[in-house]
């Protein structure tokens, strides 16, 4: 820790006097002022005045700030003042100005070390901002993002400054993304905190000091929020509830995605659209890197390779296929090229602290950079994609926005920002840049697609970045450990509030190989991201490069996802409306039990299926763990009592895929490409449980927004099992009509070999049981009970 931080560690001063406004109080020292505003019984923010004055009350991380508040008072002891929800307990010290959180049972939940800090920052101005924490007894810390390192943060220390990571490692730090969120856990009870503050950021779980956490940013206010769960999921709800929540994707963007650095000519991508279709391998959508402009200026095609784009876009539109391109924040510094006039003209571009333009090099040579932090820039940047819409384009992956900048890695401090009317240098505005890039072209795409959801994807962000866009985990390696790395970072990233989160399949940099490809593939399945990338330096990496044997396994799996796309789509559903992270480590679905506190290969995909990727090369089988209850292995409908490590063999054409036992899972027949077959009958797979359990079903178009006007269906499926007997009973809501009139239901791990079954109380029938230990029953769309008596 440097010495500029290690002198700010020092209490602040003795509480002189304090008042309450509204649901405000303010805690005032002989200098400083402490500001402890209750957003809601749950959520509290703190807020360090070190002058005496506040900032502006900004930010780009917050959607939202209103909440209800059940009870607020306070009351004022020899030692403290406790500030009391219906909730929590909060402690500010006399003496120290210390904070000391409790719930209602007395549990310290957080509790300041020196708590608040500051130290004037003689370099740059302003302050360095500090806050410590005791770690309590075998706490446990989650989040923050993309770090590539393992799930549980305990012991390490990050920093939060965007950088161009290309062909990173496990442990490297900084990466491209900037979430200064993260989760603690201890006694069986949950909390996070948001550090608010977009400069230079650092967090240490307990590296220098065992017993310490702390959060510090190299200027900025010290603002950050607790967030009381106590349950993990319900922390990450509540977050999402302040910083909001991803939008519904057009479904198309949850089918497979092909990728590369870069296929051209016309020819080229013509070729890999036939091959996909050919082989029966579905795709939703391919993605044009930089080699489809003139000369890499963004909003240009190069005419030699692609002279007819929207004849192009048009015929591969026409065998169901999305084009997604690629946009960088460098404007080439040209006279003859129109972007770059009209971002000279109106003032657009970043300027240097004394006056000239930000300069700097990257893909096309020299480049100016928009201000993405002004709103009329935003605005300009969103229209720019008027003629990409206009010919068919579908998607925009914003890449470069950490900003990227060659020799110089990125802009120098003193370069300029509007950061909204609070005009700052880069210090403060370059862990947001690559998030307001991404917010001008979602906002832009918004208004030119009208009816059209929007679809994005971003390498940079900030918290907040799921408003507008989903995220990969950046330039990876084709390796054995960055498979492993993979499944951690997409699981921490939905922990972090961003679900829609994905891995370049296979790896970015270095060559995959069948096996290694295989089993990237099984992961990508179960990551709402689902994208194939390569450099133009690798061999190839379709689905059909590494032989007969993998291209089977390949497409075994990728129809798999499109099966399990109504699932897919319903657990997004329920990110989007709830908050619920699609990806759940283990210690999300149990966090009462230690086994789960360090476990990381384990996740569950929504509510009811659990994966356990295999990323290692050449096993027959390994251990995982299977939290409490029972659970069906997908591919044999095998039972498993959960709570304890098992042993699970791992053929190559197969992987470690659990359903919960009382699940209703739904399945759609196998398409090329969402949207190519009229779905006529809906396929339930349903679990046998000898208990109750509940399942959901979301339903609508599946690319328009008459969703918000309530033309949406939420089917929700009771079932309650007992040794004789299952019952199940639909529930719908909502005015959407689905195509199908009839469902299939299929009926696992029921041990009888006969039933009998009745349908909304009509006579029973008797089923005999199928070959595959099964029973499948026809039923309307619209049944209210399925009753089934074992024989």
């Amino acid at each position: 820790m440097n010495q500029t931080v290690e002198k700010a560690k020092k209490r602040l001063n003795q509480l002189v006097h304090y008042e309450k406004v509204d649901n405000t109080i303010y805690f005032k020292g002989t200098k400083e002022i402490v500001e402890l505003k209750v957003l809601s019984d749950e959520i509290i923010r703190v807020r360090l005045a070190p002058r005496g004055f506040f900032l502006d009350d900004f930010s780009y991380a917050i959607e939202n700030s209103n909440f209800d508040i059940t009870s607020l008072e306070t009351e004022e002891s020899d030692d403290a003042i406790c500030v009391k929800t219906a909730s929590l307990n909060c402690y500010i010290e006399k003496e120290t100005m210390q904070l000391r959180i409790e719930d209602k049972s007395g549990l310290v939940i957080n509790e300041d070390e020196k708590g608040v800090h500051w130290e004037e920052n003689s370099d740059h101005g302003g302050n360095y901002v500090y806050c410590s924490k005791r770690i309590q007894d075998d706490e446990c810390f989650y989040g923050l993002g993309d770090k590539p390192s393992d799930l549980n943060l305990r012991g390490k220390r990050y920093s939060n400054w965007g950088s161009d990571t290309y062909g990173y490692q496990k442990d490297r730090d900084p990466l491209y993304r900037n979430i200064p969120f993260y989760l603690g856990l201890h006694h069986g009870v949950g909390y996070g905190i948001l550090f608010d503050n977009t400069f230079k950021s650092y967090f240490d779980f307990g590296k220098e000091d065992p017993d310490v956490a702390s959060f510090w940013a190299d200027g900025g206010e010290l603002c950050y929020y607790f967030i009381h769960g106590p349950q993990l999921l319900e922390v990450v709800q509540k977050y999402s509830d302040l910083t909001g929540r991803h939008k519904l994707p057009p479904q198309w963007a949850l089918g497979y995605h092909q990728c590369r650095w870069s296929y051209y000519p016309e020819s080229t991508v013509k070729d890999l659209a036939h091959n996909f279709r050919v082989k029966k391998i579905p795709c939703d959508a391919i993605y044009l890197d930089i080699d489809y402009m003139d000369g890499y200026r963004c909003f240009t095609w190069n005419k030699d390779h692609f002279p007819d784009p929207k004849r192009m876009i048009s015929e591969l539109k026409e065998d169901g296929f999305k084009t997604v391109v690629i946009i960088d924040p460098g404007i080439k510094v040209d006279d003859n090229y129109w972007v770059y006039i009209e971002g000279l003209e109106n003032g657009h571009f970043c300027q240097r602290g004394d006056g000239p333009l930000m300069e700097g090099s990257v893909w096309p040579g020299k480049c100016n950079f928009p201000d993405f932090t002004n709103p009329e820039v935003r605005e300009w940047w969103g229209k720019l994609f008027e003629e990409f819409v206009e010919i068919g384009v579908d998607g925009v992956w914003n890449d470069m926005n950490e900003p990227a900048v060659f020799g110089i890695e990125t802009f120098p401090d003193d370069v300029r920002h509007d950061f909204d009317g609070h005009p700052c240098t880069h210090r403060k505005a370059h862990n947001i840049y690559g998030m307001q890039m991404v917010r001008s072209t979602y906002e832009g795409l918004l208004k030119l697609q009208k009816t059209k959801r929007p679809f994005a994807i971003t390498r940079s962000g900030y918290a907040g970045v799921q408003r507008y866009s989903a995220v990969w985990t950046g330039d990876n390696v084709a390796t054995w450990e960055h498979l492993q790395i993979a499944n951690v970072q997409c699981q921490r990233l939905s922990i972090s509030g961003i679900s829609f989160v994905g891995s370049d399949i296979g790896g970015f940099t270095q060559d995959s190989n069948g096996e290694l490809f295989a089993r990237w593939i099984q992961l990508g399945v179960f990551s709402p991201l689902f994208r194939t990338h390569s450099a133009g330096d690798t061999m190839d990496q379709e689905p059909w490069s590494y032989g007969e044997e993998c291209e089977d396994i390949v497409r075994k799996f990728i129809n798999l996802r499109y099966q399990l796309l109504p699932y897919i789509y319903t657990t997004f559903w329920q990110c989007s409306i709830h908050g619920m992270p699609m990806l759940r480590p283990l210690v999300f679905i149990e966090q009462n039990h230690k086994e789960t506190h360090h476990r990381q290969d384990e996740f569950c995909f929504g509510d009811h299926l659990l994966v356990c990727p295999v990323s290692e090369p050449g096993v027959k089988g390994r251990k995982l763990y299977l939290p409490e209850g029972g659970w069906y292995y997908y591919f044999s409908d095998k039972y498993y009592q959960g709570g304890e490590e098992i042993w699970i063999d791992t053929p190559i054409d197969e992987m470690p895929l659990f359903t919960k036992s009382g699940s209703v899972i739904p399945h759609f027949p196998v398409m090329q490409y969402v949207g190519e077959k009229v779905v006529e009958t809906l396929t339930l797979h349903v679990y046998y449980k000898n208990g109750e359990e509940i399942s959901h079903l979301y339903e609508d178009h599946g690319d328009n927004f008459a969703y918000e006007q309530g033309i949406c269906s939420v089917k929700s499926f009771s079932l309650l099992g007992d040794e004789n007997s299952l019952h199940l009973i639909q529930y719908t809501h909502g005015d959407f009509i689905p195509s199908y009139h009839d469902v299939e239901l299929i009926f696992h791990g029921i041990k009888a070999d006969k039933i009998s079954i009745s349908q909304d109380g009509k006579t029973s029938k008797k089923v005999t049981k199928q070959k595959d230990n099964t029973f499948s029953i026809k039923a309307i769309r619209d049944f209210e009970s399925i009753n089934i008596d074992f024989e």
